[in-house]
């Protein structure tokens, strides 16, 4: 997470949150592949569900750019 002016707190937070969405609405319906998630300065004041819809819309391209 780049640190953008927050404190670790806030940091930790959005850490946890995409963690959260990853483990519960991502990960059964994506390959077995290592990914990276870059949160912009934006994540940080965005709800739950816009996270998770941003997160599903990435998650959808993945397999035409691993060629799956």
């Amino acid at each position: 997470m780049p640190k953008l002016k927050h404190t670790i707190v806030e940091r930790n937070r959005l850490k946890r949150r995409l963690r959260e969405i990853v483990r519960t609405r991502l990960l059964a319906d994506l390959p077995a592949i290592d990914m990276v998630v870059r949160a912009r300065a934006e994540a940080y004041d965005a709800s739950f569900g816009t996270l998770a819809a941003e997160l599903a819309l990435g998650a959808a391209k993945l397999p035409a750019l691993i060629g799956r």
